[in-house]
């Protein structure tokens, strides 16, 4: 893809009991469907994406390409493998003959130009080549809101991405996390995630049966709220934005920042 562009900006929320996932235009008959869940901790939702609502995409995948191979992509941010993550969490449960997991830190990388206009940090980023060798990428986030600096920070469809991007490059002091990815700050370098893999995706969901909040910076302990929603589009920054507005969550900047620069492009 040689420019970005705005992808259709409309929203679905349902009640997460009366979820049906139905896909972008890319899905249908696709061959190679890329699925980035949310599941890099060893934790169970809200801190990651529960098993009902992906069953849910993964099955509007599949009634929209019968026959294609659907691949769940995801890197951890934990010790704890991905393998351990997907048997603990019951990923495994749900995935047919078409479909299977593969750890983002094991992939062949490519370098991604950043095709912002005013990138904050990277010029380029290294992510797996299986983004540009699929007809269809969808992230599946969790609604979460932890403190980074003071700071609310809300993860939902874009800040779900940071798990494809290679721990082995993007380490600071932890080898489990992405420290390189928090400076200067992981608003502003969500900018640069977007430019680099974000408009990539052909569409986003965000989890809202149980909103996550924390008390500091750590995304996998808090406490859950009920919301019962699940957000779903092809835009994941217009996702994000109603999965905020619509949780009462405070709108993040970087949202804003995306949508003023996609109109310089």
């Amino acid at each position: 893809m040689s420019s970005v562009s705005s992808p259709t900006t409309a929203v679905e929320v349902v009640s997460t009991a009366l979820f049906t996932y139905h896909p972008p235009a890319a899905a249908q008959g696709a061959e190679r469907v890329l699925v980035k869940p949310n599941l890099g901790y060893p934790v169970g939702p809200p801190a990651t994406v529960s098993m009902g609502v992906l069953q849910k995409v993964l099955q509007g995948l599949r009634d929209a390409s019968p026959q294609a191979e659907i691949l769940i992509v995801e890197g951890v941010c934990s010790p704890v493998s991905l393998a351990e993550i997907a048997q603990r969490n019951g990923l495994l449960n749900l995935l047919d003959e078409g479909m299977r997991w593969l750890d983002a830190d094991q992939l062949p990388l490519k370098d991604y130009p950043n095709r912002s206009p005013n990138p904050v940090r990277f010029p380029s980023m290294m992510a797996p080549a299986l983004l540009e060798e699929v007809d269809c990428r969808i992230s599946v986030g969790a609604l979460k809101r932890t403190q980074l600096k003071g700071q609310p920070l809300i993860s939902a469809s874009l800040k779900n991405l940071y798990g494809l991007f290679p721990r082995s490059h993007y380490k600071a002091r932890s080898p489990n996390s992405r420290g390189q990815l928090h400076r200067p700050s992981v608003p502003q370098i969500l900018q640069d995630v977007y430019f680099t893999i974000g408009y990539l995706f052909d569409g986003g969901v965000v989890d809202g049966n149980q909103k996550y909040h924390s008390a500091d910076w750590k995304p996998d302990r808090g406490k859950a709220i009920a919301l019962g929603k699940v957000f779903f589009g092809d835009d994941l920054i217009a996702v994000d934005r109603t999965a905020c507005e619509v949780g009462e969550e405070p709108m993040p900047e970087y949202l804003d920042a995306i949508d003023r620069l996609r109109k310089e492009k």
